[in-house]
C-alpha cells in the first residue's frame, strides 16, 4: 500500500491534501508549501496537490534521514529568498479535528518565533498514553513557555503521573520557527547536518517539477530528529499548547478511533455491506467488501492487497512487510496503480507475454515519444479523446476508436484537450517490463531514461 499520507483516510481527500489545506484562509502567514517527499511518490505527490489545487515545491529527498535533515533541505531552500521567512513543520500524516483552534496556536507559536525562538506545539493529553514521547512545560494559559524539557515514550505509570501533574504534553512533532533560527541551531548543535545538507542543495538539480539535492552529500548526513539534534539542546525552546483534535493516525485503531462510526461502532469506506458487526474498521477501494459477525476487526481491501487483523494487532502489519520484502514479492515496493507526471496508469491484467493497463491521461499532458523493442501495442480510447504519434503520422482517436503500435514505431500519446482522455492498453511481447522503453523525446526531463 501506499504510505498513509497519499491515502484518503478520513475524507476524500488524502492526509497530504488535508494538510496543505489545513492553513487556507489564514492571512498574511504561510503563502507558499514545500512538500519533502522521495522519489518514488515524486509524480503522485506532484498529482496530488494539483488537485486541490495547491502550489509547492518539491524537494525529493534521495534518501531518508529523519526529520533534522528533511527540514535543513526546506529551510535552505527558503532561505534563499528570505533568510527570516516562517516556516511551519507540519508531518502530512496528522489528524486535526478542530482548524480554527489549530490556526490559533499557529498564530501564538509566530508571535513566539518572531522573538527567535524555537516553537514546538504540544498537545494538551486527553489520556495516559505510552505510545508518545512528552514535552515539560510549565503552562500559563494558551501562550507559548519555555519548554523544561524533552521525554521518551513512558511506561504506564509514569504516563498517567505525567498526565496527572498537568505539566507534561504529548509531542505533537510540528514546529514553527524562521529559516535562520533553525539553520543557526543546526550550526551550533548539529553542524554535520548542517554541512552535508548544505553542499546536498548546493549542488542540486532544479528541473521543471522537481528539487533533487546531491545524493552522495546528503548520504553523508547523519539521520536524527529535529528533536534529539536540536530542541533537546536549545534553550530556545518553546511549545505551545495544542488542543485541536490531534491524531497521528498511528495505527488502524487509532484510525477507527477518528472515524465517523456507526450505531454498532462500525467505521465503513467505499462499497461495504455488513451483518452483525461491531466496533470494526472496514475499508474497500475496489470492490464490494462484505462482513458478517466481526468485532474489533480491521479489514482493508486495495487494488494491491487486503489486509485482515484485530484491531489490537493492527502494528503486526509491519511484520507482513518484512515477509513480502524476504519472499521479494512485488506488493513491497510496486502499487498496481502507477503516477507519472502525464497521469497514471492502472495494470488491470498481466500474465505471461500480454498485460492489460487503463492509461489515464490529464488535460493538456503528453506522454514521451518512445519506441519498444521487445513489445506491440493496442489502444483503445475509452473515455475523452486522445492525440496520437505514430511514425510520421499524427492523429485523434475518440471513444472506440483504436490503433495498433508495432515492435519499433515511434509513438506517442497527447491529450490537448479539456477532459482526462482514457486509454485502454493491451501489450503483447516476448518481454513486458516497464524499462523496455527508449524515450526519444520528453517534456518532464526524462530524455535517455527507460524508467
Amino acid at each position: 500500500m501506499y504510505p498513509k499520507q497519499l491515502l484518503p483516510l478520513t475524507g476524500e481527500r488524502t492526509m497530504l491534501q488535508e494538510t496543505a489545506l489545513r492553513l487556507e484562509n489564514l492571512p498574511g502567514a504561510f503563502d507558499e508549501c514545500i512538500v519533502v517527499c522521495n522519489e518514488s511518490h515524486r509524480f503522485l505527490v506532484a498529482e496530488q496537490l494539483r488537485e486541490i489545487p495547491k502550489d509547492a515545491r518539491i524537494i525529493l529527498e534521495p534518501e531518508g534521514r529523519n526529520t533534522a535533515p528533511a527540514v535543513a533541505l526546506a529551510a535552505l531552500l527558503a532561505a534563499e529568498a528570505d533568510p527570516n521567512v516562517m516556516l511551519l513543520i507540519m508531518p502530512a500524516d496528522h489528524v486535526i479535528a478542530d482548524t480554527a483552534a489549530f490556526q490559533a496556536a499557529v498564530f501564538r507559536g509566530l508571535q513566539a518565533a518572531d522573538d527567535g525562538h524555537l516553537v514546538t506545539f504540544g498537545i494538551v493529553p486527553g489520556r495516559a498514553e505510552t505510545g508518545y514521547g512528552y514535552v515539560k512545560a510549565q503552562p500559563n494559559g494558551d501562550v507559548a513557555v519555555a519548554v523544561e524539557r524533552f521525554v521518551e515514550k513512558p511506561d504506564q505509570a509514569t504516563a498517567e503521573q505525567y498526565v496527572a501533574s498537568g505539566e507534561y504534553f504529548w509531542n505533537s512533532g510540528m514546529f514553527v520557527f524562521s529559516a535562520a533560527s533553525y539553520l543557526d541551531a543546526l550550526k551550533q548543535y548539529a553542524p554535520d547536518i548542517l554541512d552535508a545538507c548544505s553542499r546536498s542543495m548546493k549542488n542540486r538539480v532544479d528541473g521543471a517539477d522537481f528539487i533533487r539535492p546531491e545524493a552522495k552529500s546528503f548520504a553523508a548526513s547523519r539521520s536524527d530528529s529535529i528533536d534529539y539534534a536540536v530542541m533537546e539542546k536549545t534553550d530556545k525552546a518553546a511549545m505551545v499548547p495544542l488542543d485541536a483534535g490531534w491524531n497521528d493516525v498511528g495505527s488502524w485503531e487509532a484510525l477507527h478511533d477518528v472515524s465517523g462510526q456507526d450505531a454498532s461502532g462500525n467505521s465503513i469506506s467505499g462499497d461495504v455491506l455488513l451483518h452483525d458487526c461491531k466496533d470494526s474498521y472496514i475499508s474497500s477501494e475496489s470492490r464490494l467488501v462484505a462482513a458478517v459477525g466481526l468485532e474489533d476487526i480491521v479489514v482493508v481491501e486495495t487494488k494491491d492487497a487486503t489486509l485482515v487483523t484485530r484491531k489490537s494487532r493492527s502494528q503486526d502489519v509491519k511484520a507482513i512487510v518484512e515477509q513480502l520484502k524476504a519472499l521479494d514479492r512485488e506488493e513491497s515496493n510496486l502499487h498496481r496503480q502507477v503516477f507519472r507526471p502525464w497521469g497514471s496508469y492502472d495494470s488491470l491484467e498481466n500474465q505471461p507475454g500480454f498485460q492489460v493497463k487503463r492509461l489515464i491521461v490529464n488535460p493538456g499532458a503528453v506522454l514521451s515519444l518512445q519506441k519498444h523493442a521487445h513489445r506491440a501495442e493496442h489502444w483503445v480510447v475509452v473515455q475523452g479523446k486522445a492525440r496520437i504519434t505514430k511514425n510520421d503520422d499524427v492523429f485523434d482517436l475518440g471513444v472506440n476508436e483504436s490503433t495498433y503500435i508495432a515492435i519499433g514505431d515511434i509513438h506517442r500519446i497527447a491529450n490537448p484537450f479539456d477532459e482526462p482522455a482514457h486509454v485502454i492498453e493491451v501489450q503483447c511481447g516476448d518481454y513486458l517490463g516497464e524499462d523496455d522503453i527508449v524515450r526519444i523525446e520528453d517534456n518532464y526531463g526524462r530524455e535517455g531514461t527507460n524508467t
